[in-house]
């Protein structure tokens, strides 16, 4: 298998929105990307947008050891809709024993069968992207994007309490839990944040670190 951050080969399943998306990225990225899906017309229409692409039903283990799927690093079974495939297709992917295998799910019970079949990583994709909306509509959060160990990145306007003042003497991480990333000022070019940054009323800042102490930081006033 590839290491982290080389070029990658990469299985994507099903090309709806989120499938052919994802594989748009990665080949954007450089990684090698095979695109499959079970409908013709689907796969016609996507084969402007990938150099390869086929059609083929993913939930036959033999169709896709022909293809050589089970030598890639990775795959990615975008299927939402049709939760027997995507859960067939994740199992024939373990028993082919690919390394890394990510499953799109819609709802709490298709992750956990998800999971029992053999899925390294399940994405709720619909419930991540409410979760960030919901925070950027009723907060000071500019972005927002939170990690499966309940850990998030946000990026927020500076609350009144560090206005003026360095981040040593601040302390968000003692006072908040939260670490400051980074600091974006009008007109000026991303600052990566030291103790002695001094932060102005205004500015932006980029934040990590718990997601529930991420949030309480960025509601502070």
């Amino acid at each position: 298998m590839a290491e982290p951050g080389y070029n990658q080969t990469v299985a994507v399943i099903g090309l709806g929105r989120f499938g052919s998306q994802v594989a748009e990225s990665l080949v954007r990225l450089g990684h090698e990307v095979l695109a499959i899906d079970e409908n013709p017309e689907t796969v016609q229409r996507m084969a402007d947008r990938f150099t390869h692409v086929v059609q083929v039903d993913s939930t036959d283990e033999d169709a896709l050891r022909q293809l050589g799927v089970g030598e890639f690093d990775c795959a990615v079974v975008g299927i939402g809709t049709d939760i027997e495939a995507s859960v067939l297709s994740v199992l024939a992917l373990t028993e082919m024993k690919v390394p890394q295998i990510w499953a799109k799910a819609v709802s709490a019970k298709h992750g956990r069968i998800l999971e029992r079949v053999g899925a390294h990583h399940v994405v709720y994709p619909e419930a991540a992207m409410g979760e960030r909306v919901a925070h950027l509509v009723t907060g000071k959060m500019i972005d927002f994007i939170e990690f499966d160990d309940d850990y998030a990145i946000a990026k927020t306007r500076a609350p009144r309490e560090t206005h003026d003042r360095a981040l040593a003497e601040a302390a968000p991480r003692s006072r908040h839990g939260v670490t400051v990333v980074g600091v974006k000022r009008a007109g000026t070019d991303f600052i990566h944040a030291r103790p002695e940054t001094v932060v102005h009323p205004g500015d932006l800042l980029i934040v990590s670190g718990p997601t529930r102490q991420v949030e309480r930081f960025a509601a502070l006033p």
